[in-house]
């Protein structure tokens, strides 16, 4: 049976059967199963289960877990993989930073998503009449503050655009100008 061994830098070791992980003064913990992991887990922050998640070799990084045990599973299904110390060089598990994304320019990313909300309610206030305000809800499924709030903070303040806001036959109608 693999046992592993996690130290303070969340690495990783994997020994086999009849080898005994280094402790390093008392610093790293030993598990030998989910259970045991599990069970140390939840001394943990869930910051830390992160940051083990997103040093393990070969794992699509994540910014949080939708609860402790899912990270558990995965972190356990992923170590799985790691060979004994001294048998085959294994990656190392180390922690490291996920690599900053980089966004795409405005025009760029807003025609590469095409279906995004952003993109949606773009195409929607582009329109030549505009867009009522039930129109923008039914697409998105927002509520009239959350519209309000998206055009004003994203579509106003963070974009740029010049959206212009005007009552037609007792609506509420916001429409922009095209872009080129």
């Amino acid at each position: 049976m693999t046992t592993f061994g996690i130290d303070r830098e969340n690495n990783i070791t994997a020994c086999g059967s009849g080898e005994q992980t280094d402790p390093s003064a008392g610093e790293t913990e030993v598990f030998g199963s989910q259970q045991e992991l599990a069970a140390l887990a939840e001394k943990w922050p869930t910051a830390r289960l992160v940051g083990i998640w997103n040093g393990l070799p070969g794992v699509e990084p994540v910014e949080r877990f939708t609860s402790r045990g899912v990270a558990v599973a995965r972190i356990w299904k992923a170590i799985q993989s790691l060979g004994p110390v001294g048998a085959a060089p294994a990656p190392s598990a180390a922690t490291k930073k996920p690599a900053a994304r980089k966004k795409a320019p405005l025009a760029a990313s807003t025609r590469a998503a095409g279906q995004t909300k952003t993109a949606r309610v773009i195409a929607l206030l582009e329109r030549p009449q505009g867009a009522t305000l039930k129109a923008i809800m039914k697409a998105t499924y927002w509520q009239t503050h959350s519209v309000r709030g998206f055009i004003s903070g994203h579509l106003k303040k963070k974009l740029g655009l010049k959206v212009r806001s005007s009552v037609r036959e007792g609506e509420r109608v916001y429409s922009i100008k095209r872009r080129s």
